[in-house]
């Protein structure tokens, strides 16, 4: 771009270099003459100050997210850079990226009929077509499109993407150049058949006012925010706006969840909330009675506790009555109370809880802890992407049965019913116990001994 810029750019997003950064500052800085503009980088290791020069401040850094540590966080020294216009790139429309991802390339003129077209990155021949003609028919024939990194910045033309692709249902958008909801917009109100849509890495400004226009969104059903900056109650004021939405991806957006969804996401199967590290269990229970909910990610959120207030031992909760899949990866879960609080969950039939202080991979006694979630859990399928075999959980739960047994008789419990009365806290502990003895049978006395060593000590031999 030129050193002489016609129109404001602050708020725009830019790439220098594979780097991409927000204009924050246009205008003169003293005492080098000529047009400035003042960036700050996603990727705040880049810059080289805070936005001020010689003691004075021409722009702030804002809080941001950062690749290096994926996480967000305020005011960087080294978040900012003055850069000519001239080195900057303010990218493309949409359209004009679609035809430079999706091009025509034509063979020599003796082999005429004879065509190659780029899908991606996939050459296919075609024969019979006039090149022109073959692109817009190709254009108009695409239903998935990735645009990653193709430096998008808006719709461009208007009405131009409804008129050369109008049958796009699914297209990748992340780490591009868009800068506001309002671009999205206009892209999205061109394609009627949009189903699937990833904004992920785009630091998008949204709206703080009304909602996304009647009928833009009305057939999105699966739409990805990773890295955008987004926070919950924008979240919110945006999904009246995706009537059927089904799949919604937010992580590493520094959320905080402030408040219940109210008449929106009530459509919402599958909820990513990963590495937003600021959720707690009180935040959960604010998004526990979405009613399709079926799906919850909530890996790397640093979560360690849980308790669902509504239910006793040995009863189910109200909350999350359809979550059928929550994965817990990477988070600080140590001790086994989390884990019956998940008995309680009355659809749940998937978990994934790796690498979490209780169950370190590796350890000698993984396999133990495997079969005490599974005894513990009593419904569970599939445990960290294997299916638990009907012979897996009988094993697993006479093991645990058997583990517990004397710890079960020294707090009250007994082979016979009318005796049997184990106190409330080996009940709180294991609270799946006396559901497996009316299963199995109490444990009797034989199976609770402790192995005799098989030498006595004056059978033992000496040596040579």
């Amino acid at each position: 771009m030129n050193d002489t810029l016609t129109s404001d750019v602050t708020g725009r997003r830019v790439e220098v270099n594979g780097e991409h950064a927000t204009v924050r500052f246009s205008g003169i800085v003293p005492p080098v003459a000529g047009l400035w503009l003042g960036v700050e980088w996603d990727n705040p290791e880049r810059g080289k100050h805070d936005g001020s020069h010689e003691g004075t401040v021409y722009f702030k850094c804002r809080l941001q997210y950062s690749p290096v540590c994926s996480n967000y966080y305020s005011k960087h020294p080294t978040g900012g850079s003055f850069i000519r216009p001239n080195k900057v790139n303010f990218g493309v429309d949409f359209l004009t990226a679609i035809k430079n991802r999706y091009v025509l390339e034509d063979e020599p003129e003796e082999e005429e009929k004879e065509q190659t077209v780029i899908i991606g990155n996939k050459p296919v021949e075609t024969i019979g077509f006039d090149s022109v003609v073959k692109q817009q028919s190709q254009l108009s024939k695409l239903q998935e499109v990735s645009l990653r990194n193709c430096a998008v910045n808006g719709a461009g033309d208007k009405r131009g993407i409804a008129q050369a692709c109008p049958n796009i249902r699914s297209i990748d958008l992340s780490k591009n150049l868009l800068s506001s909801w309002d671009d999205v917009i206009a892209i999205a109100d061109q394609l009627k058949h949009l189903e699937v849509l990833n904004l992920s890495e785009n630091k998008l400004r949204f709206p703080s006012g009304l909602p996304s226009p009647t009928g833009t969104f009305s057939m999105l059903k699966v739409l990805v925010l990773n890295r955008t900056g987004v926070t919950w109650a924008e979240v919110l004021r945006c999904a009246s706006g995706w009537p059927v939405l089904e799949k919604l991806y937010l992580e590493s957006n520094n959320i905080i969840i402030s408040e219940r969804p109210a008449d929106v996401l009530q459509t919402v199967k599958l909820l990513d909330l990963s590495s937003n590290q600021l959720i707690d269990e009180n935040q959960l229970f604010l998004i526990a009675y979405l009613p399709r909910l079926e799906q919850l990610i909530l890996s790397d959120i640093g979560i360690s506790s849980l308790h669902f207030p509504d239910a006793g031992i040995g009863c189910k909760t109200a909350m999350f009555p359809s979550l059928q899949y929550l994965v817990l990866n990477d988070n600080q879960i140590s001790q086994w109370s989390f884990i019956n609080e998940l008995d309680k969950l009355q659809s749940l039939h998937a978990l994934s809880c790796a690498r979490n202080p209780l169950t370190e991979e590796g350890s000698k006694d993984a396999q133990t802890t495997r079969q005490f979630i599974i005894a513990k859990i009593g419904q569970l399928r599939t445990l960290n992407k294997c299916v638990i075999q009907p012979e897996e959980r009988r094993g697993a739960e006479l093991d645990y049965r058997k583990a517990f047994g004397n710890e079960w008789k020294k707090a009250g419990g007994h082979q016979d019913p009318d005796k049997d009365r184990p106190n409330e806290e080996f009940l709180a502990a294991h609270p799946r116990y006396q559901s497996l003895c009316l299963k199995y049978g109490a444990p009797e006395d034989g199976e609770l001994k402790t192995p005799q060593p098989f030498l006595l000590r004056n059978e033992l031999l000496t040596l040579r």
